[in-house]
């Protein structure tokens, strides 16, 4: 039995220890809030409180006993706490070192900024927000600390359960750039893209995470604001600042089949 340890179950790691308990792994899941020990524990998750600022980190050591960590915790939009977020990272390493076997960093595709063309993991990144600055900083990090076996998942823009895409822009009128497409991953596929790296021991790489239909924003959102009984938005038809996010890797290392197309 591998023993997978989650540091952060928030949205998408609460679903991904969830799905590793049903595999039958040995999950332990961190949260900061003492309130949800017990959701974890009923799931079977082994659950620590885990508490981290840029100084410190005030945690049980035995929870980065692992054979992989993931780092499942995305950057504050506080603009201080988004600042913070590479040291955050660092001090993480620094606590998981010689502990666990394999550490995987859940970042994103803001690392890519939008330049009007296609991107994959072998593409330059040039962030232009400030949370793609600071995610590329942690990302860096851990390559110079992990320099041979760092593992990096970029995901594309999350929904599913509780992320209803029909509610973005419901209702709205002159909404820009709705002839741009769309780099979103469902929560099935971005859980099942963790656990092929996992299954196929293919660590030691970058994996954008994103499904492979592009719609415009004009199409997918005014298609599900329908389908949930929301007011339909409206749309410039015009195309600009836009990129469509690709992977090379995730076909080639994880032959993985995406469940829930865009």
């Amino acid at each position: 039995m591998k023993t997978i340890s989650i540091l952060g179950c928030g949205w998408f790691g609460f679903a991904f220890a969830k799905k590793l308990v049903e595999l039958g792994y040995e999950v332990k899941g961190s949260t900061t809030s003492a309130e949800k020990l017990d959701l974890l524990a009923e799931e079977k998750i082994n659950p620590f409180l885990i508490n981290f600022t840029a100084e410190q980190i005030i945690a049980d050591n035995e929870f980065f006993d692992a054979d992989a960590l993931f780092i499942c915790i995305p950057p504050k939009r506080n603009s201080t706490e988004l600042l913070d977020y590479p040291q955050k990272i660092k001090s993480i390493l620094a606590a998981a070192k010689d502990k666990s076997k394999q550490v995987v960093l859940i970042s994103s595709t803001s690392v890519y900024a939008d330049e009007n063309k296609t991107v994959n993991e072998n593409s330059e990144t040039h962030p232009d927000t400030d949370s793609g600055k600071v995610v590329l900083s942690a990302e860096n990090i851990l390559k110079s600390s992990l320099p041979d076996q760092f593992t990096i998942i970029r995901f594309a823009g999350l929904i599913g359960p509780n992320r209803n895409p029909g509610r973005f822009f419901a209702g709205k009128t002159d909404v820009p750039n709705g002839l741009a497409p769309v780099n979103l991953i469902h929560q099935t596929d971005a859980v099942g893209i963790a656990v092929a790296i996992l299954d196929k021991q293919a660590y030691g790489r970058i994996y954008n995470a994103c499904s492979p239909h592009h719609p415009t924003k004009k199409e997918f959102y005014t298609e599900t604001a329908k389908t949930s009984g929301l007011m339909e938005p409206f749309f410039t038809d015009e195309m600009k600042d836009w990129k469509v996010v690709e992977s090379v890797n995730v076909p080639e290392w994880l032959k993985y089949d995406f469940q829930i197309l865009i």
